[in-house]
Formats: structure tokens, C-alpha cells, sequence
């Protein structure tokens, strides 16, 4: 299955997210359950993220990103998991 990982970073935090963007994309390439992924841009500037995961259940979803290198700096303000259907692409 796929589920969304949609996360958007503190205000102010780009700091956090370029010290550890380096361990963020090890954790995806370790894992190996990213289908797609990419940051959110705003004014120029990262501020985001949407990764797509693909996982057997949204508890598995959600432990992925709790275990995140960037959720474990504190970057996001606000995340959210939820189940994803590709239809197109």
C-alpha cells in the first residue's frame, strides 16, 4: 500500500532541515520504502515535505516517520499520515 507523508516545517527552521537533510536521506535510502519524495518550496526556500512510503499498514506509515531523522531534530510543526491511491503516473 501507499500512504502520504505530508509534513511542513517550523517556522524558521531551514537551518534544522539543511543540518540534517544529509541523515534524512540516508534514513530513505536505508529504509528503502520511499516510492517518491521532494520538499515543499515556499519563497524560494524549502519548507516541507511530501514523501510517499510504500508500507503494509499506516501503523508501519507512521512509525517510519516518527522515525525520520528530520521529525528527530524537531523540524515539522505539523505532520500527517494517510493512506494514498497512484492513479495516475
Amino acid at each position: 500500500m501507499y500512504f502520504a507523508l505530508i509534513c511542513r516545517d517550523k517556522p524558521g527552521a531551514l537551518q534544522i532541515r539543511k543540518d540534517n537533510r544529509d541523515a534524512h536521506l540516508a534514513y530513505i535510502a536505508e529504509t528503502g520504502v520511499v516510492f517518491m519524495a521532494g520538499p515543499f518550496i515556499e519563497a524560494g526556500e524549502m519548507r516541507g515535505s511530501l514523501v510517499i512510503l510504500t508500507l503494509d499498514s499506516l501503523e508501519a506509515a507512521r512509525e517510519w516517520a516518527t522515525n525520520d531523522p528530520y521529525a528527530k531534530a524537531g523540524l515539522f510543526a505539523d505532520v500527517s499520515v494517510q493512506e494514498w491511491k497512484k492513479v495516475v503516473g
